[in-house]
């Protein structure tokens, strides 16, 4: 007996459309054809997966381009504005710009989150404990891991360790660091690996956003994390600097990345906006080649980042949308490279959380059928998500557009 069966679903690994049955909120069964009797939904012949993971996102800074007028457009600039403004962030305002935003997300088919929320002197914890009661508030639509996380350098200014440690005290999931931003790069580095091991979780960098090839902190970050045993346990972000390298340096820092177990995200909304300002022509993209590094053996993801924001001053939160524009930027066409592009939104992305993903029997009932017949075409079109379950329950559901003919 099931609660209810999701019929007429294609899904990964099946060239013929399967019925799903859902029983106490996991995947009972899939079969081409279940019993008549409990309630039903048809997918239509969709493509079904387990819905988007989002790997970084800052929900505590998104929404406040009124109150950050840009000019430069550049990194720098982006935190200084940012830094002014979280001084005046109050934990209301943190929630309710945040909430827009994970209810686009979930309405675009995100079911699991990692937002990392700034906790320094400026900040305190009126952005953490804000973010603590929007994770209460939208438990049963979404899975958030909070990030307490040191945008503006540590060790210049080690009241962020103290405020970190108590956002951990405080039910923070995983910790991050910003190395680029601290006068001491390979002592911030392991700081948070310190607060990583002693709290025992996930410990996730923003880490060579820029596009010089020379003076990475990935080397320290690596023999740091195979010295500890951490594989597996720790991601960057941006590491913009890969897409400088020369291919031959690019495959043996991919090889030390897949040998220490380090996943990397890539953040093309917010790459592509920051890098290559002083380029007066053939401006760099400034994206790293996660494609190429996912062949090498590195876990990678695709994630939004920054929201309507100084660091990107636009987006929806659509990871879809976000895996056709790497597509794009990284140049790919066949069906088995879009497909690598969904991945990076969905499975990888989940592995890069320590999370399992995929539709088999015993899973969570986590679905969502897209306006697509596979993955690959999911991410050419932009495919809409059109409705979802989390665990067996119906969470979003956004109806295809009608056209009224001549």
């Amino acid at each position: 007996m099931f609660d209810f069966v999701l019929r007429d679903a294609r899904i990964a690994g099946r060239t013929e459309p399967v019925d799903i049955g859902v029983s106490a909120g996991t995947i009972a069964a899939i079969a081409p054809a279940l019993p008549d009797g409990p309630p039903e939904r048809s997918a239509d012949g969709r493509f079904v997966c387990t819905g988007f993971t989002e790997t970084h996102i800052h929900l505590d800074k998104a929404g406040i381009l009124d109150r950050c007028p840009i000019c430069e457009g550049t990194l720098q600039e982006a935190v200084r504005l940012t830094a002014a403004a979280k001084a005046g962030f109050a934990a209301d305002d943190v929630h309710a710009r945040a909430k827009r935003v994970v209810e686009k997300a979930i309405t675009h088919g995100t079911l699991r989150m990692r937002s990392f929320v700034e906790t320094d002197p400026r900040a305190g914890l009126r952005s953490f404990e804000a973010m603590v009661q929007l994770k209460r508030d939208y438990a049963a639509l979404i899975d958030l891991d909070l990030c307490a996380f040191a945008q503006e350098g540590l060790t210049q200014e080690m009241a962020t360790f103290d405020l970190i440690v108590a956002a951990l005290e405080g039910g923070a999931t995983s910790v991050g660091g910003c190395p680029y931003t601290d006068p001491d790069p390979v002592r911030h580095i392991g700081l948070i690996l310190d607060l990583a091991e002693r709290f025992g979780v996930p410990a996730d960098f923003h880490i060579d956003f820029d596009l010089d090839p020379e003076n990475s902190d990935l080397p320290t970050l690596i023999e740091a994390t195979r010295a500890r045993g951490l594989g597996g346990r720790v991601s960057v972000g941006h590491a913009t600097k890969l897409s400088a390298l020369a291919p031959e340096a690019l495959d043996r820092t991919a090889d030390r990345l897949a040998e220490a177990g380090i996943a990397v995200v890539v953040l093309p909304a917010t790459d592509l906006f920051l890098n290559g300002r002083s380029a007066e022509r053939l401006k760099p993209r400034g994206v790293a080649p996660a494609e190429r590094l996912a062949r090498r053996g590195v876990t990678t993801a695709v994630a939004t980042n920054n929201v309507l924001n100084p660091f990107t001053p636009y987006g929806d939160a659509s990871l879809i949308r976000m895996a056709n524009l790497f597509a794009n930027v990284a140049q790919l066409a066949s069906d088995e490279e879009l497909s690598l592009a969904f991945d990076m939104v969905s499975a990888q992305a989940s592995r890069l959380l320590g999370l399992e993903n995929g539709l088999a029997v015993g899973a969570p009932a986590d679905l969502v059928v897209l306006d697509a017949p596979d993955s690959a075409a999911a991410v050419r079109e932009i495919a809409p998500p059109l409705f979802g379950f989390k665990r067996g329950r119906l969470v979003f559901e956004r109806p295809p557009a009608k056209l009224f003919g001549p």
